[in-house]
């Protein structure tokens, strides 16, 4: 049996994470965070698929190629989460669960950092857990994509 694919998908600066601003984003490279939740996918019966892209209108073809491949998406949207109707638009077409992600913690930060578009589309929301949200996130979509039991 075919194991449930999880699309997380990654916005833009996220391919500098181990180098930039570590004091707010961590030590953990994408690769790092990479090879935990695919291990951690592993273990919870899930198959990941991990992309990074510092474009908006890729980030919406990754959204869009998931649908009907993927049983569900987390997402950290980076600076298109306060700026991107269009990611919004792209993840409302998507029939199964999506979670947002945020290594660091939006809420405390710059007041425009403070909405997300993708919040509105969002069945949950990790912030400010630094890599470890991921890991909360592929543990939260196992639950939700689980069948019910009767």
């Amino acid at each position: 049996m075919a194991r449930p694919v999880i699309h997380i998908l990654n916005g833009p600066n996220l391919n500098l994470l181990g180098s930039r601003e570590p004091g707010i984003y961590g030590h953990q490279t994408l690769d790092d965070i990479a090879r935990d939740c695919t291990a951690l996918g592993g273990d919870l019966g899930l198959e990941t698929v991990l992309q990074q892209s510092n474009h908006e209108g890729a980030l919406v073809d990754m959204i869009q190629a998931a649908r009907g491949l993927a049983a569900g998406i987390i997402i950290n949207p980076a600076a298109y989460t306060h700026t991107s109707v269009a990611i919004l638009d792209a993840l409302s077409a998507f029939e199964g669960p999506v979670i947002e992600v945020h290594l660091s913690n939006i809420h405390k930060r710059e007041n425009f950092r403070r909405h997300s578009y993708v919040s509105a589309r969002a069945d949950a929301v990790i912030a400010g857990c630094g890599a470890q949200g991921y890991l909360l996130a592929l543990h939260h979509m196992a639950d939700l994509i689980a069948p019910s039991s009767t």
